[in-house]
């Protein structure tokens, strides 16, 4: 038995090399190590570098802009939690909307319960390019006393722009992303309740007119003024083939080709997809409130010395209850017992040498060894011991 096993495994191994040539008889030789080395790249090389950027993402082209809008509505159908009788433009509100409705209010209107309805204000942006018929995104915020818009719905609520006129009507069902629940006292919240939005809850009645060109040029404006980033944006595009001018830190302007006259889309979607690396003054940004510190790539720092000591304070409260005599009908008394421990923590005089990139400048603020809140004292003691090569700014 083990004999035919050896013998059938010695013949499978012979007839293998006899299918593969089968196989390459009947197909044509392909080298697929030549084909995959020949085929495009599915990313351009020069979009993925370290520090590169498209123009397109720290530039807009002028022109190209949105509008904020506004407007004034009620949001209805909730469940008690709407503005009380202190709103009085929300009474106001609704007796104009049912007035509007055919509807005659005979009562005074501070008789009118309103704690189904909440005023509010929506807002939102409209987009360049937004065509009549679009649909945009809007924000529903409580302007008066309502506790919560949780299942409400907007009703038809006209945006104006800055001009006054009406460029879209909003109406809709509300989402919140939370909620808020009371009985008996007790309340259970989670997250805002008192804005929601309505995704794609405006039409546009009309479209913002936009310019692109005079016929001649066009114009860039970078996001970040910056000299540098502005002349590199230029000599990107000259070198592309095409004239251009850096006219201050944050606009150039470009040369409308001949061949491309009728194809302007075309000409700004080339100038688009040109990367260049784009350059940043040194910055320090510093938020005290949540003890946060980012440092750009060209913070630098001067060689120094820093110490940095911490003090802090504990005080204990232990009540003591004096008993009264015996036989002595008064209560006992209670009194506070405070115990104050001041400490302080020994630190040394630590040397910081100078940096030249960013990891050194991490390692040498680590090596001191402090608190990110500590961390904040420090770079602004070392900014004004001129320790510091950079923009400090505290939010």
């Amino acid at each position: 038995m083990k004999l035919n096993i050896l013998r059938f495994a010695v013949a499978l191994m012979a007839l293998i090399p006899v299918v593969g040539q089968c196989q390459n008889a009947n197909t044509k030789p392909t080298n697929n190590t030549k084909t995959l080395k020949k085929a495009a790249p599915l990313y351009d090389a020069a979009a993925l570098a370290p520090g590169l950027a498209r123009i397109k993402d720290i530039a807009d082209v002028q022109g190209v802009r949105g509008n904020q809008l506004v407007g004034y509505g009620l949001v209805v159908g909730l469940e008690g939690t709407g503005d009380g009788q202190a709103a009085f433009f929300t009474v106001q509100s609704i007796a104009n909307t049912l007035r509007k409705q055919g509807v005659t209010i005979d009562v005074p209107l501070l008789q009118l319960q309103v704690k189904n309805v909440a005023a509010v204000l929506v807002t939102a942006n409209l987009p360049a390019f937004a065509k009549n018929g679009g649909l945009v995104d809007v924000t529903v915020s409580s302007i008066g006393d309502a506790k919560s818009l949780q299942g409400g719905s907007l009703i038809r609520t006209p945006l104006l722009a800055a001009n006054g006129e009406i460029y879209a009507v909003a109406q809709g069902s509300l989402t919140i992303g939370g909620f808020n629940f009371s009985s008996g006292g007790s309340s259970v919240q989670k997250n805002f309740t008192n804005i929601g939005r309505i995704p794609k809850g405006a039409i546009v009645e009309q479209e913002v007119p936009t310019t692109l060109t005079d016929g001649k040029l066009i114009q860039i404006t970078t996001r970040e003024p910056d000299f540098t980033t502005a002349s590199r944006i230029a000599d990107a595009i000259h070198k592309a083939g095409y004239v251009a001018q850096a006219l201050d830190a944050s606009t150039i302007s470009i040369g409308l080709p001949d061949d491309f006259k009728g194809n302007l889309i075309g000409f700004i979607a080339k100038i688009e997809t040109l990367s260049i690396t784009p350059d940043s003054p040194a910055r320090i940004v510093i938020n005290e409130r949540t003890g946060t510190v980012v440092m750009g790539g060209n913070v630098r720092l001067a060689a120094g010395a820093v110490a940095h000591g911490s003090i802090s304070i504990r005080i204990d409260n232990n009540p003591v209850i004096i008993q009264p005599a015996q036989f002595n009908p008064n209560p006992g008394v209670v009194v506070p017992l405070q115990d104050t421990k001041v400490t302080e923590k020994k630190s040394q005089l630590a040397v910081v040498p100078a940096t030249t990139t960013l990891d050194q400048l991490v390692r040498a603020l680590n090596a001191l060894g402090v608190t990110p809140r500590d961390l904040i004292a420090i770079l602004q003691a070392m900014k004004s011991a001129n320790m510091v090569n950079a923009q400090l700014e505290v939010q």
